[in-house]
């Protein structure tokens, strides 16, 4: 590995990640579908210029970007190293004189994560294991990977997800997979953002805006999970961005990208997936994953429809709970009601399809019922948990939407 004075610097700085490739070394090729615009490439740019220790080419690039990001902290600590080069080797990112420690170990975290995100983009034909199926209306799908600090943006191609855009976050300050009020950790699982809040309703804390998501949500609650107030949202208008770990739960971004996603977030429609890390899947391997939940709901549909009582319990959990009825009582009713049915027709339509990021094998089924029956009829949205046991898929929770 070639060291020069600055670069040794930028090298000593990702070393602290092992995970992360070493500058000078090619790191697999980014696919032409992702986007170069933004920080991110600049800042690749400015580190290529150092490692071939072209000093002023990195210093005129770094003050374009400040021109562009004046408030970007971490450029303005790269700008100084760069003039201080000048004059005698650097050993590490940082060397202004008497900088709290702190505050340049946050620094050269954000620089480690970023870098990161930027060289170590998934292949274009991986895809989060967790988009299953978006329903038509769902335009996009927000996925956050706490571990590398990113949040990825995917676009719904007739139910096929498309990245559109990849951008740095901040997260809870003690990690993730949140479970108390005030724990300081973000939550991992599938939620959908609720409300947008606009900067006049907001104190400057919160940057450009907020997306409310709806943690806890039913299977958090289940689980014991408390707390509230888990938002998207931006940084205050001195800031451009925070360290890594650095909220109380909530996901931040810079106001600059927050207002670039805030174009594609639907309230009450955008799923947003938390997760630790994300786990990537082939095209082949989303399709067979798909395909085997898909036959799963459908067999269950067609089973209510058959008036086979025993065939269809045989779709949900012995933990199966919704509200304050458990797996007897619901079967129980169901025996009493199919005793009165000639006949029944169940349709599923706008379907999505969420695998949960966490430890279990869970996954979230969101659609539009229609049931019709000899005497009953009726539509609602229904929203299932259906969770692998010994094999098979079950279902554990099911409710209204």
């Amino acid at each position: 590995m070639r060291r020069i004075a600055f670069g040794g610097l930028l090298l000593t700085v990702v070393a602290a990640a092992p995970a992360l490739p070493v500058l000078g070394r090619s790191a697999a090729p980014v696919a032409a579908t992702y986007s170069d615009a933004g920080l991110e490439s600049q800042l690749a740019r400015v580190y290529a210029e150092i490692e071939k220790n072209r000093l002023d080419k990195a210093l005129e690039l770094t003050e374009a970007m400040l021109r562009q990001y004046p408030n970007f902290r971490l450029g303005h600590l790269i700008k100084g190293d760069l003039l201080l080069a000048r004059a005698r080797p650097i050993a590490t990112l940082g060397n202004a004189a008497n900088a709290p420690a702190d505050r340049l170990a946050d620094l050269r975290e954000e620089a480690v994560a970023r870098l990161k995100g930027y060289r170590q983009k998934p292949s274009s034909n991986a895809v989060p294991r967790y988009l299953l199926q978006m329903q038509p209306d769902q335009k996009y799908a927000v996925v956050v990977d706490t571990q590398t600090a990113r949040l990825y943006l995917y676009q719904n191609d007739q139910g096929r997800p498309r990245f559109v855009a990849d951008y740095y976050i901040s997260h809870g300050k003690l990690g993730a997979e949140k479970r108390r009020e005030g724990d300081k950790k973000t939550p991992v699982g599938v939620y959908h953002v609720t409300a947008s809040l606009p900067r006049q309703k907001l104190t400057d804390f919160y940057g450009s805006g907020a997306f409310p998501i709806n943690y806890p949500n039913e299977w958090d609650k289940r689980q014991g999970r408390n707390g509230h107030g888990i938002w998207l949202h931006g940084t205050p208008s001195d800031t451009f961005s925070r360290p890594p770990k650095a909220s109380d739960g909530c996901v931040v971004l810079a106001n600059t990208d927050l207002d670039a996603l805030a174009k594609n977030l639907q309230p009450g429609l955008t799923p947003v997936i938390i997760s630790n890390e994300i786990e990537w899947l082939s095209l082949d391997d989303w399709q067979k994953e798909r395909a085997a939940l898909g036959k799963a709901i459908d067999d269950w549909r067609s089973d209510w429809e058959s008036r086979d009582t025993e065939r269809f319990l045989r779709h949900y959990s012995p933990k199966f709970k919704a509200g304050k009825q458990g797996f007897d009582e619901f079967a129980r009713q169901k025996r009493q009601v199919n005793a009165g049915k000639e006949w029944i027709k169940v349709k599923t339509d706008n379907l999505s399809v969420f695998r949960d990021p966490g430890k279990d094998e869970l996954v979230v089924v969101t659609f539009e019922q229609d049931y019709r029956s000899n005497n009953l009829s009726n539509q609602m949205k229904k929203r299932q948990y259906w969770i692998r046991e010994d094999g098979s898929w079950k279902i554990i929770y099911e409710g209204a939407a």
